[in-house]
């Protein structure tokens, strides 16, 4: 008997998704609960498990952009019987066929050779190499992990295409162009990630009156007691002090004060929050994602830390499922990881605001009458001037500023 698997409902909001790569070989036998390809959604990476055992025949495409309904593949029941008698006959040791052999017999040995595992694929798209320049060691040439992990660009070589230039035959010898070098373009189709992310931030231009306020923060405080006391901090709560819970523990406070600014706008309604569910923007090598701390009006330095890593390494690994990324009342983001002085972030819709934080850097203040050197950072709060006022953005800024400079403050939550 055939099954249809169809793209299951993975979440309210999601209506379409990207078939970023066949797990499984076109009529191969699977067992169920077995991988059988990922989808790419507008917000996380997503197998798709076999709902019976039986062999596969594949109907979607990689690459294929498919509705929740879709059909993507026929598992035939009847199949389920070969797989153990297949496994049975995996254990006899055989010859390995030449390529000539395997040729003749009309069997594509590329794409066995050159298909990456999932984590596989995902190293190596993380070091810009293409699958196709590697042999793999796992079975049917296969890339597995560790090949992906061993390979450097350094080891690979680069084919060079060749530039030919013919001049019209009205333009002189003196006067030809000659270009050397190599000027090749590659067009690759947007991720579904990349699509949504360049749909929201043209919406947000274009359907908020948003605007940016200024200031700065002198992060001699912060540092001095990260420096004094980072070492008992790890050793009691096992996990290092960083800025960012410093960040979020002043913006959790200051929303307190300044309700609008952790509220949304919703049709002709505004909805307050009595709570505090911070976004922290993770740059992956997919994207920009922002998955969510809850409640961090309840939380600690040591359980926001822990929080902050866990919610990063899911990002990396490209595990973050869609309830991570889901609400959020405010959002961070730290360009200064990257070498950002200033920058004007965008608002993370249906949020009211964003606070942007940037590189720490050494110059000169004015302290009574002094000129001394302090370890300054430039803060961006982009907010939506529709529900948020002028004077309630430049009061929560600098709300914020006062606990980042006066720490105490945070502790006994004044």
């Amino acid at each position: 008997m055939k099954i249809e698997i169809r793209v299951p409902s993975i979440g309210e909001s999601v209506t379409e998704v990207t078939l970023s790569s066949w797990l499984v070989e076109d009529g191969k036998s699977v067992e169920i609960d077995e991988p059988l390809c990922e989808f790419e959604s507008d917000k996380a990476t997503l197998e798709l498990p076999a709902e019976a055992a039986g062999t596969i025949t594949r109907v979607a495409k990689e690459g294929e952009d498919l509705k929740i309904g879709d059909l993507v593949c026929y598992i035939d029941t009847d199949g389920a019987k070969k797989v153990t008698a297949e496994k049975s006959e995996s254990k006899v040791a055989t010859p390995e066929p030449s390529v000539a052999q395997q040729s003749a017999k009309g069997k594509d040995i590329t794409y066995a050779t050159s298909h990456p595992s999932p984590a596989a694929k995902k190293i190596l798209d993380e070091k810009g190499i293409d699958p196709s320049a590697i042999k793999g060691s796992g079975v049917d040439g296969r890339i597995t992990k560790e090949d992906a992990k061993a390979v450097t660009s350094d080891n690979i070589a680069t084919p060079q295409l060749p530039i030919a230039i013919t001049p019209k035959e009205d333009i002189s010898a003196k006067n030809e162009v000659i270009i050397s070098g190599t000027r090749g373009e590659r067009i690759e189709k947007m991720t579904r990630l990349r699509k949504t992310i360049s749909r929201r931030l043209v919406e947000v231009k274009n359907n908020t009156a948003m605007l940016t306020t200024f200031n700065e923060v002198d992060m001699s405080r912060i540092m001095e007691l990260r420096k004094q006391y980072k070492d008992d901090f790890s050793n009691e709560h096992g996990i290092n002090l960083g800025f960012m819970s410093f960040f979020v523990k002043a913006c959790t406070l200051a929303l307190k004060r300044f309700e609008a600014i952790n509220a949304y706008i919703n049709d002709d309604s505004i909805i307050y929050h009595d709570f505090c569910d911070v976004s922290i923007a993770v740059s992956t090598p997919k994207g920009l994602v922002v998955p969510v701390i809850r409640n961090t009006e309840t939380l600690g330095f040591a359980e926001i830390e822990k929080e902050i890593k866990r919610l990063a390494t899911l990002g990396r690994d490209g595990q973050l499922s869609i309830g991570d990324m889901e609400g959020g009342t405010f959002t961070i983001t730290n360009g200064g990881v990257f070498g950002s002085l200033l920058s004007t972030p965008i608002i993370n819709q249906p949020q009211s605001a964003i606070l942007g934080m940037h590189k720490i850097q050494d110059r000169p203040m004015v302290i009574n009458g002094q000129i001394v050197i302090r370890p300054m950072m430039y803060l961006a709060l982009s907010y939506d001037h529709r529900i948020v006022d002028g004077k309630e953005s430049v009061s929560f800024l600098v709300a914020v500023k006062d606990y980042l400079e006066n720490p105490e403050r945070m502790l006994f939550e004044i």
